[in-house]
C-alpha cells in the first residue's frame, strides 16, 4: 500500500476537503469528460444533484459554491478567487457557462443545483449526480462521484471497481509498500530505517529527490502562511452564527501576559492550540489551506510543526521534512485501512486521524523509535475515538475551531507519554484503527457530518 504525502497533504480552500475542495474536483472532472465526448457540439444544459451529507450541510460547507467553481473549469490549488468571483456574477447573471473545448451550456443555479434530502447514493454518504443534456432533452452524459474525504474523489464505477487512490496503485513499485502499522515496524526494524526514511524512499521511487524536498517545502510553506494570515486576521467568520476570529486577541493576550511575567504553568501549551485554531479560523472563513488530512482537521498538523519549530529544545527546521513524511506515513495507514472522513466515521476519522499524525511527526523528529512514533499515534488516535462529526449550522465553526486546538494538545501529550516509554505498549495502532473504523459504522449517522444530531441541534435559542 502506497499513499502518497502529496495525497494526503494537499494545498486547497476551506472550509471542508470532502464538501467544498470535493465537490469542485468531481464538477471538473464531469466537465473534462464532457469534453471528451462525441457528441459535445451537441450539449445544451447542465445539472447537478447533491445527495446525503452534501445535502444536508452543503450550504454551510458551499457545496453549491464549489460545483459552479468546478463547472467554470477551476481546481482548488489554482484558485483564482477573485476572477472566479466575477465569473459566479456573470453566470448568476446569464445562467450560461462558456468554457473553452465546449459549447455554451445553461445552468441556473438557483434550480439547476439540487440538495437531495433524501435516500443517499449508495456507495458513500457524499455523493453528486452530474448530468449534461442535449437541446431536446436527451440526456449525453451522467456520472455519479462520491467525495471520500481529505478532497479524494472516485467516480461510482471506480468505487464499485475499488479503484486505487491516486498514488497507490502499483505495490511492487515501491521499496517499502506496509499496508499496516505491524508491517511498517517490521521493515523498519529489517532495514534499520526510521519511517521517515523508509517514507522518503518510497516517495522517490516515483519522483526525485529534488521534487520531494520542493514539494514539501511548498506545502509547508502554505501552511505557514495560513497560520500567520489566521494570527493576523479579526472580525466575523460568515455563515451567519456571528462567530468571532479569537486568534489575534489571543495571541495579543498571550504577549502580555509574557511580558508582565504573569503567564500561569499550564500557559506552556498556549501558542500550540492557538496555531491550530488559527488555521482552522482561515479554513473557516473560506480561506487557503493544507488538507492535513482534511480540511476540518487542518489546523493540528501545522500547529504541531510551528511549536516544534518555534518553541522545542533542540528543534531544527531541516527536519519539518521528517515530520511530514512520518505524519503521511501514519495518515495513509488510517486512510487505506479505515477512513479520515466525517461523513463516513465522524470526527474521530478527521481530528482523531490528524492528532495521530502530528503525534507520529513529532515523535520522530523529537528522536523516537519507529516504535515509540507508532505508541504516539495510537495514544493519539485511541483518545479521539467515539468522537462525532456535529457541526452547527453545517459550518466548520463550532465545534471544529476548539476541537483542533485540543486536537493538538493531544498530540503532544501522546508524544511525551511515548517518549517515556520503550515502545512496547498494550494496545497497537492497528487495532486502535480497526476500531476506529466499527465505531463509525455503529454511528448514528445524525452524528456524522449531518448537523442532524449532537451539538448542532443543541445551540442556544436566540
Amino acid at each position: 500500500m502506497f499513499l502518497s504525502l502529496f495525497d494526503i497533504f494537499k494545498i486547497g480552500i476551506g472550509p471542508s476537503s470532502s464538501h467544498t475542495m470535493g465537490p469542485m474536483i468531481a464538477a471538473a472532472r464531469f466537465v473534462e469528460n464532457m469534453k471528451a465526448l462525441p457528441r459535445r457540439e451537441e450539449i445544451s444544459h447542465v445539472q447537478a444533484r447533491l445527495y446525503g451529507s452534501l445535502a444536508f450541510t452543503g450550504k454551510g460547507h458551499g457545496s453549491d459554491r464549489a460545483v459552479i467553481l468546478g463547472l467554470l473549469g477551476y481546481h482548488p490549488e489554482t484558485l483564482d478567487v477573485s476572477e472566479a468571483e466575477e465569473r459566479m456574477a456573470q453566470l448568476g447573471d446569464e445562467k450560461t457557462i462558456a468554457i473553452d473545448g465546449l459549447p455554451a451550456f445553461a445552468f441556473d443555479p438557483a434550480n439547476d443545483l439540487v440538495f437531495d434530502y433524501g435516500d443517499p447514493l449508495p456507495g458513500h454518504s457524499n455523493g453528486m449526480k452530474f448530468q449534461a443534456f442535449s437541446t431536446d432533452g436527451e440526456p449525453l452524459l451522467e456520472e455519479i462521484y462520491y467525495s471520500i474525504g481529505g478532497g479524494f474523489v472516485l467516480s461510482a464505477e471506480e468505487m464499485e471497481q475499488d479503484a486505487p487512490l491516486a498514488s497507490d496503485e502499483n505495490e511492487a513499485a515501491f521499496p517499502y509498500p506496509f499496508e499496516s502499522a505491524a508491517e511498517m515496524l517490521a521493515m523498519a526494524k529489517a532495514s534499520d530505517l526510521s519511517i521517515s526514511e523508509m517514507k522518503r524512499k518510497n516517495e522517490e521511487s516515483i519522483r526525485s529527490p529534488e521534487d520531494v524536498h520542493n514539494g514539501i517545502a511548498r506545502l509547508w510553506d502554505a501552511m505557514s502562511s495560513c497560520t500567520n494570515r489566521g494570527l493576523g486576521t479579526e472580525g466575523l467568520l460568515p455563515g451567519g452564527l456571528n462567530v468571532p476570529r479569537r486568534a489575534p486577541k489571543m495571541l495579543q493576550q498571550m504577549r502580555e501576559e509574557e511580558a508582565s511575567n504573569s503567564r500561569q504553568p499550564y500557559t506552556s501549551i498556549d501558542r500550540l492550540y492557538l496555531y491550530a485554531m488559527a488555521v482552522n479560523e482561515e479554513n473557516a472563513a473560506g480561506g487557503r489551506v493544507v488538507t492535513a488530512p482534511t480540511n476540518g482537521a487542518a489546523g493540528v498538523v501545522p500547529a504541531v510543526i510551528r511549536y516544534y519549530v518555534d518553541h522545542c529544545v533542540g528543534a531544527d527546521p531541516a527536519r519539518v521534512e521528517d515530520f511530514m513524511l512520518t505524519a503521511a506515513a501514519i495518515g495513509g495507514l488510517i486512510k487505506h485501512n479505515a477512513s479520515i472522513s466525517g461523513a463516513e466515521v465522524g470526527c474521530q476519522g478527521e481530528v482523531g486521524s490528524a492528532s495521530a499524525m502530528a503525534a507520529a511527526g513529532l515523535c520522530e523528529v523529537l528522536g523516537g523509535t519507529p516504535g515509540q512514533v507508532e505508541n504516539a499515534a495510537e495514544i493519539a488516535l485511541e483518545h479521539h475515538l467515539g468522537m462525532t462529526c456535529d457541526p452547527v449550522g453545517g459550518l466548520v465553526q463550532v465545534p471544529c475551531i476548539e476541537r483542533n486546538g485540543l486536537g493538538a494538545v493531544k498530540a503532544v501529550t501522546a508524544v511525551s507519554i511515548a517518549l517515556r516509554g520503550n515502545g512496547s505498549h498494550f494496545m497497537p495502532l492497528d487495532n486502535c484503527i480497526k476500531a476506529m473504523r466499527q465505531t463509525g459504522e455503529a454511528m448514528s449517522s445524525t452524528l456524522k457530518e449531518t448537523s442532524l444530531g449532537g451539538l448542532a441541534v443543541n445551540v442556544p435559542e436566540c
